[in-house]
């Protein structure tokens, strides 16, 4: 607040109107911090404005009306007067999340349609049993990196990998696994959804607490003939059916939110230096991130393949479909798919989980 009234002061009617906000959307912002006044009345609490704060309540009204959060707007507010290029790489980040989301939800609502479209009865407990998952799994560090950061789980029922990052990685993708391992197996098959969104809600609150740290996770849960996904990050689910790879999970990164708008072309996705920089991830925050959430119809003869980036960001779709399309069983396929992550240099770890679609009696 300044102690003389600057020159070209404008009413906070007249600043409304310049500015294209209406004066109870000032006041919002001027509580918030975002848009402060250049001088308040003490006596009244009239607020004035100068004409230099015009372009900044645009901005603010600009970026309210893609509906960015007031803490976001404020940063990239901030970071405009500074860095305007960096401010429009914020503005398109959130953007791509946003269109992540909505892809997302997309995807969520096609694959309720489709099961709302099938056979009611199978939600019902007597084809609860009709299949189970014969899964195999391998952890790899791969040739570069020290340690092992990626973690994965694998039973007759249930698939997850994660992948850490930052100091604590390691404990943050086991921690995310053994808490969605840990999530009770649903009583019914229409609440698998539900459990696995619990789950992935428990792996956030296991990885709070470590510093700079998180994982992504994906998991997939077989209730009769029914594969629910939950997915957060770059690990990736695929199923392969006669021959055919079929991926399941959209990548949360900048890069795959690109590709989706139709803004880079998906061959040039790999070699993009920014391919990993993830837009979700189970970091441990108070609000957890919003999971991918699918339910596929599955048979027996398909296989599964849930795999970190370390093996899919190196190793070529069609070796990926050659590898699992060989015959043989799920541990020798997965022992071929590190195989060919060391022949691309193995620059990451590798978590690895190939699973088999059999009779549940079998």
């Amino acid at each position: 607040m300044r102690d003389t009234e600057p020159t070209s002061v404008l009413t906070i009617g007249d600043f409304a109107r310049a500015s294209r906000l209406s004066a109870k959307a000032l006041r919002r912002y001027d509580e918030s911090g975002l848009l402060r006044p250049a001088r308040v009345d003490p006596f009244t609490g009239y607020r004035y404005y100068t004409e230099e704060q015009v372009e900044r309540a645009r901005l603010v009204g600009w970026l309210r009306r893609i509906d960015m959060p007031l803490a976001e707007v404020g940063r990239v507010c901030a970071l405009y007067e500074t860095d305007p290029a960096g401010a429009a790489r914020a503005i398109r980040a959130y953007w791509a999340r946003v269109e992540s989301e909505t892809a997302a939800r997309r995807d969520l609502a096609a694959s309720l349609v489709d099961r709302m479209k099938g056979n009611p009865a199978m939600t019902s407990s007597a084809s609860a049993a009709a299949l189970a998952l014969r899964a195999a799994v391998l952890l790899d560090r791969g040739l570069v990196r020290g340690s092992q950061q990626d973690a994965a789980h694998a039973g007759p029922r249930l698939l997850a990998v994660a992948d850490g990052y930052g100091p604590d990685g390691e404990r943050a993708a086991r921690a995310a696994v053994a808490a969605l391992a840990s999530v009770p197996r649903p009583a019914r098959a229409g609440d698998v959804l539900n459990a696995l969104d619990d789950g992935l809600r428990t792996a956030n609150d296991a990885v709070a607490g470590l510093a700079d740290s998180g994982a992504t996770l994906t998991a997939a849960m077989l209730t009769g003939t029914r594969l629910a996904l939950a997915h957060v990050g770059d690990s990736r689910a695929y199923l392969l059916r006669d021959g055919a790879l079929v991926r399941l999970t959209r990548d949360d990164t900048v890069v795959q939110a690109l590709v989706d708008a139709g803004e880079l072309d998906p061959a040039e996705a790999a070699g993009r230096p920014d391919r990993a920089l993830l837009l979700k991830a189970l970091d441990g925050g108070e609000v957890p991130p919003e999971p991918e959430l699918a339910v596929r119809e599955v048979r027996a003869g398909d296989r599964l393949l849930l795999c970190t980036d370390g093996l899919s960001a190196v190793v070529p779709a069609e070796e990926i479909r050659r590898a699992l399309a060989a015959g043989t069983a799920p541990e020798p396929t997965a022992r071929v798919l590190i195989a060919l992550t060391h022949e691309a240099g193995g620059p990451d770890n590798v978590a690895c989980v190939v699973a088999d679609v059999v009779p549940a009696a079998a």
